[in-house]
Order: structure tokens, then sequence, then C-alpha cells
């Protein structure tokens, strides 16, 4: 049987009123109707009544302004959700329906569930927040100071807005000596994430010589307030070069370009109070350092003092003259000293040489010839002769005695141990 034909059926019993049923009986039957006719269905609907029992399964009311419908999610789906559940939240469900006997009522059976409308927005945002958090662009560390004292601040916002108007007024209250350069932009809108975006691009690509740049809004709706959460403007303001101030809403709006900010102020007011200093702090500043400037001249001058006294108090400074004369009679004791080491080491070397002269004479073949003995030489040649062996008959030769020397002609050579004739001794 078809589900139309079953709905007759079903319709011709409900029309037969001579039939009684139970109560049961009657739930029941209206269970297979309804059950069949909407096997699946898409709903849209703001949540109520949200609680999750003990078991973990969780219980809401979708309603609109006309009607409610009761809806349970089984834990093992609620447990898988990637956004937070809570009332008045706009959701799109798609389930089936069911007719719940107990209480005879009928009840959505969730099998799918996500925001609808702001609230996917929100969910969307939600999921930017965290994967931009874990890639780091809000974490404390990446944050760097403002400078004390800026000389020129890039402001990037509606020139017509009344955040440029509180800003200026506060800045002239508090510190004139800087200068402003206002990046007019749409702070709202389509095309306003876009023109943010490229202000801060532009800033990049040419220098202004800006110490520090302020983001800056007046309040709004989560809609107007919507271009400060685009994923461009998010790391437009993360990369930028130069410290970010982000003032965008009231206290309450918070961003995700107020996060990626290396400060946030919560208003445009705020803003120019975080940029740059008050008159009365910038006096107080410039007193502390003449007093503290004093104190360290003071100081110094004193301690110079001091040491200027110490010093002519010595005796160099009280008795010039007496480092003179006692660096004079040093001089002359040095001088008396070194005329004694200079006999002294003269008398010894004198000795010393004496010794060497009397060694080399003994040594010397003219001290053998001054006792009566002779040398005899090659002639012109000058060898000495050692061996007769290597003269022969007619070589002339040169006898050298103590005195003086004589040249003679070799008439006979004998060997070693050869006698010589009488006639022929000298």
């Amino acid at each position: 049987m078809s589900m139309s034909d079953e709905y007759v059926f079903q319709s011709e019993l409900f029309e037969n009123r001579s039939r009684v049923f139970t109560v049961s009986e009657l739930t029941i039957l209206i269970k297979e109707v309804l059950e069949n006719i909407f096997p699946s269905v898409a709903v849209i609907g703001e949540v109520a009544d949200l609680s999750v029992a003990r078991s973990g399964h969780c219980y809401l009311t979708l309603k609109d302004e006309g009607a409610q419908l009761p809806a349970v999610i089984w834990r093992s789906y609620r447990e898988r959700l990637t956004f937070d559940l809570h009332d008045g939240l706009q959701v799109l469900c798609r389930g089936r329906l069911e007719v719940y006997p107990p209480h005879g009522r009928y009840q959505l059976i969730v099998e799918e569930i996500e925001p609808s409308g702001w609230g996917a927005k929100e969910l969307a945002l939600r999921r930017l927040k965290e994967r931009l958090a874990r890639e780091g662009l809000f974490d404390a560390a990446r944050k760097r100071p403002l400078p004390r004292w800026p000389r020129r601040i890039g402001v990037i916002t509606s020139p017509t807005g009344a955040a440029i108007h509180d800003f200026l007024t506060a800045l002239r209250e508090r510190f004139r000596a800087v200068d402003v350069l206002i990046i007019p932009v749409k702070v709202q809108g389509e095309g306003a994430a876009e023109e943010i975006t490229q202000a801060f691009q532009w800033l990049e690509k040419y220098d202004w010589n800006l110490d520090v740049i302020v983001l800056t809004r007046g309040g709004g709706s989560i809609e107007d307030l919507w271009a400060f959460n685009e994923e461009s403007v998010v790391r437009a303001v993360a990369s930028s070069r130069i410290p970010v101030v982000s003032a965008v809403g009231h206290e309450i709006d918070v961003t995700l370009a107020d996060l990626a900010a290396d400060v946030r102020a919560l208003t445009p007011t705020d803003a120019a109070s975080k940029v740059v200093p008050s008159q009365e702090e910038l006096e107080a500043v410039l007193a502390g350092y003449a007093m503290r400037l004093r104190a360290h001249l003071d100081l110094r001058l004193k301690a110079v003092r001091t040491h200027l006294d110490a010093m002519a108090s010595r005796p160099v400074f009280r008795f010039p003259k007496d480092l003179v004369y006692t660096r004079s009679q040093e001089v002359d004791e040095w001088e008396r000293r070194l005329e004694h080491a200079g006999d002294r080491f003269l008398e010894r070397s004198r000795m010393v040489l004496t010794t060497m002269a009397a060694r080399l004479e003994s040594l010397s073949p003219l001290g053998v010839l001054s006792r009566g003995y002779s040398m005899t030489l090659t002639h012109p040649e000058g060898r000495v002769v050692r061996e007769a062996a290597s003269l022969c008959p007619g070589t002339i030769v040169q006898t050298r005695l103590h005195r003086g020397s004589f040249l003679s002609r070799v008439e006979e050579v004998h060997g070693d141990g050869e006698p010589v004739h009488p006639d022929q001794r000298i």
C-alpha cells in the first residue's frame, strides 16, 4: 500500500464515527500517519528552553511568531557540534517528525543543525577567529610597544564620522606637537573591508615616516562593524610594519582587528590618550629629567672638587722642585754607577785578552821557532814541508827561523833514519 493509499485508508478510518479508540490506539495511529507523511523535514526557528539531560541528550524548542515545535538532539550528534547552541539562536534543522506516545506530543528528531542568518555568520566568525589564533595572529608575544613620543600618526577612518572628530579633539587637548595623516576609507557596508585593506597596503608601499597607525570608527551594531572582522583586514593589521592601535566601536565591541592590533583602545578618545602623552605628563617628565641632570651635575662637580683638593695636597704639587731634585740625584747616582761598571768591565776585558794572548802565543808556530826550531816552506808556493820525500834535489826551499829566513837549494834527499855524511852536516 502506498503512502497516499494508506492516508486515504486512515482518513476513512477516522471518518467512521462509530469507531471508538483507546488513547493508545489513537496516539499510535496518529504516530503512523504523521511519521509516514513527514519522514524528512527541514525547519527554521529560534532556539528556546534549551536543556541537556544527564544522559547527554539535548532538548529544546523551535519557535517563531506563531508556533512552537519540541525537538531532540541525541548525545551522539550533539557531541559533534562545532558551534555553541544557545537560546535565541536562529537555526536550520533537518530531521524527522516523531510522536512520543507517553506524552502524546509530536517532536522533531534533529539529525542536522546549523545556524541560520546572522547565526551562520557568527559561526563563520568563530571559526575564522580560531584559525587565525592557531596561526598566532593574536599572540601577546608579537605585540609591539607604542613609541613614547610619536611625531607622525596615520589615521585610517571615515573623514566624516564622529570618530575622527573625537580623536583629533582629544589629540589637540593632550599634545599638539604631532602631525596627523588621515587616510579616508569606508568603515561599514559593501567595499569597506577592501578599502581598509588597501589603506594599509598603501601605507606599507610608500614611506610616510609614520610612528603609529590608528584604525578607528564609532560604535554601531555587529553588522556595522563587520568589516573589521573580515580576514583581509585582520591580516593587514597583523602584518603592518608600523605599530597599530585599533579603536573600533565602544568598550563592549570587540572585533578581530582589535585582537590583531598591537594595542586595543576602547574608543577614539581612548586611542588618542594611548598614542600621545598629555601636556602634564610631558612637563612632569621634563621636570624629572631636569632634576636628575641637576643632581648628576652636583655630584660630578663635588667629585671633581674633591679630586682636585686631593691632588693639590700631594707633595708633588706642593713642592714641585723636590721631584726634579730627587730625579737629578738619581741621575747622578746612575752616572757614577755606570762609570764604575764601565771601569770594571774594561779591567775584566783587559785581563781576559791578556790570558787569551798568552794562550795563543803558546800555541803559535812562531813561539816554537823562538826555542831554536825552524820551519821549511816550498818556494815560491809557501807550502809547509813535512817530510823529505816530498822534495827532490835542486828544489828551492825557504827556511824560516825565529828571526828572518833564507833560501837554499836541496842537494840530496834522505829518508827517515838514513845517515847523513859528516861533510854535509851544518
